[in-house]
């Protein structure tokens, strides 16, 4: 007995239907430039997908000088920066996401070890730009205006440049030979920094020394108050001069046991420093819970690592001769803490108080029309520039995140406008590309390969100011940078042109892509779909 055979698939009727290939072309791809998460999260708008790129290509000089175009402090940035690029890398939900910051810092060290400098600008506008502070944003400010042609010069009431970044995070986080080295390149650009020179009067200084326009950049080095009962206030001190003090080479007495009042990232600094300055026994007292802190969780960690205790849902009510009292808290329905009228106590020889910095605006107030929200400056959100022409702010004085990377950004976006401004140009806005996600990607093209761990000192070790993190070596850094997934951009695997069943892509050489020849290209869709970052779209027929 014979049994009929027939295909389970029925024929497609080819005059009708619309399948992925037909008798026309009903789709066609097209390359496509999409914008990387990790470029859109930095706040000093670095493209970092670009230099670790060039990373990959064994290309370090040309990496640091594409970083460099977006921020003169890789080296920096690499060790203090709180890498939101890494909290938005799409390669976190395949395994870890690219250590951007530790590939960052590679390329600062190389730069500072083969001594790289920036290529000096060549024009000269004839405009000057005063520029008040020397903390991150002011001279990320200075930078980008130099470059542009502009002279600029900053004033600074410190007796070195750095602002923050010099007196603010202590030396086993940022030694201070590397903080010289970044600034000393942005002087060789013919910036001029006049330091102990503290402004009391903002016109008559524009005024005397001529400036066409003017960019307020002081830090936030004003310790918030809170009033505590105390029997011995010379034992209360700021976490802010406490850091100040010890970064200028001074070395307070603060006995064997210290607290510190706060849950912020300083908190967590003052602790640290106390613990290396011979303190036994460093606790913070949060009113809050670990969970609302603050401070970065590597803090934290790192803290906790080095025998610091955290002492949650606790303010302090009084201190007096034998330590602090202090009143342990609860939450309410909304997430508040709120007392119970139960207290402990808490031995401590110092109080170290870390409950938040406020901007030193108070120059400002004498100039006419400036508008104040608190203590930062208002300014238009887009220019940066305040309510009196000319003058425009960022970093600590106004309202933003104060954190280094923020403050480089402030700086790079305010050189740009006053720029535009000094032009009599319109500010125009900045269009990007969309953004491209991880379920966007089709990732057959990469394995798991977990991330380069930068070595560390024991606990143990972290005795004194030595730095703490180490760097990545050259062979770490690269095998780090090829980890990235290239979001949104082709990076010529030649996935597209080895599945094209028509011969329908062209390869146009190294550095250069691909194009496709739409006289052959039936639509069918494999490049789009084999493309592990995206980099084909598929869209209707033109």
């Amino acid at each position: 007995m014979t049994t009929e055979r027939s295909d389970i698939t029925m024929l497609p009727d080819l005059a009708s239907s619309a399948g992925r290939v037909g008798p026309v072309r009903t789709r066609m791809p097209i390359y496509v430039d999409l914008l990387p998460p990790c470029n859109n999260a930095c706040p000093a708008g670095e493209n970092c997908q670009e230099w670790l790129r060039l990373v990959k290509e064994t290309d370090p000089e040309n990496a640091w000088r594409q970083l460099v175009r977006d921020n003169p402090f890789p080296a920096i940035h690499g060790r203090v920066c709180y890498h939101p690029c890494e909290t938005a890398c799409n390669r976190g939900d395949l395994d870890q996401s690219v250590s951007i910051h530790s590939v960052e810092r590679y390329l600062g060290d190389m730069a500072i070890e083969r001594g790289w400098k920036f290529n000096r600008p060549r024009n000269n506008t004839g405009y000057r730009v005063l520029i008040i502070g020397a903390g991150p944003a002011g001279l990320s400010a200075a930078y980008h205006l130099a470059r542009l042609g502009h002279e600029v010069e900053i004033h600074d009431a410190g007796e070195k440049a750095g602002g923050m970044m010099r007196y603010g995070i202590p030396e086993y986080r940022l030694p201070r030979d590397v903080v010289d080295v970044e600034i000393a390149r942005i002087e060789e650009l013919g910036v001029k920094i006049v330091l102990n020179h503290p402004v009391e009067d903002l016109l008559a200084e524009q005024r005397d020394g001529n400036f066409d326009a003017v960019f307020v950049a002081i830090g936030a080095h004003l310790s918030r108050r809170v009033e505590i009962p105390s029997m011995d206030a010379g034992r209360m001190v700021d976490a802010v001069d406490f850091l100040r003090g010890v970064a200028s080479g001074d070395k307070p007495v603060i006995g064997r046991r210290v607290a510190v009042y706060g849950g912020g990232n300083t908190a967590m600094d003052a602790a640290r420093v106390a613990r290396r300055l011979g303190a036994e026994d460093a606790v913070i007292i949060y009113r809050r819970t670990e969970e609302q802190m603050p401070a970065h969780k590597e803090e934290l960690d790192e803290a906790e690592r080095e025998g610091v205790q955290m002492h949650w849902l606790r303010t302090i009510n009084q201190m007096d001769a034998e330590g602090v009292e202090v009143e342990i808290m609860e939450l309410d329905e909304n997430g508040r803490p709120h007392g119970t009228g139960q207290f402990e106590r808490l031995a401590a020889d110092t109080v170290i108080m870390a409950v938040g910095q406020v901007a030193d605006t108070g120059f400002l107030q004498k100039i006419p029309g400036m508008q104040f929200n608190g203590d930062v400056v208002r300014v238009d959100p887009t220019t940066l520039m305040t309510d009196v022409p000319g003058i425009f702010a960022g970093g600590d004085a106004v309202p933003s995140e104060r954190t280094v990377t923020v403050g480089v950004g402030h700086g790079k976006r305010a050189a740009r406008q006053i720029d535009t401004w000094l032009n009599h140009l319109a500010p125009s806005p900045r269009v990007k590309h969309p953004i491209v996600h991880f379920d966007d990607l089709h990732l057959w093209y990469f394995g798991d390969h977990p991330r380069e761990v930068q070595a560390e000192l024991d606990p143990s070790e972290r005795i004194d100011f030595g730095e703490v993190v180490k760097g990545l070596t050259e062979e770490e850094a690269i095998f780090e940078a090829r980890r990235c997934l290239s979001c949104g951009n082709c990076f010529e695997c030649d996935g597209c042109f080895g599945s094209c069943p028509e011969d329908a892509i062209i390869k146009l050489g190294k550095g250069h892509r691909y194009r496709f020849d739409y006289e052959k290209c039936t639509g069918c869709g494999t490049c789009y779909e084999q493309c592990p970052v995206h980099a084909i779209e598929m869209i209707p027929e033109r």
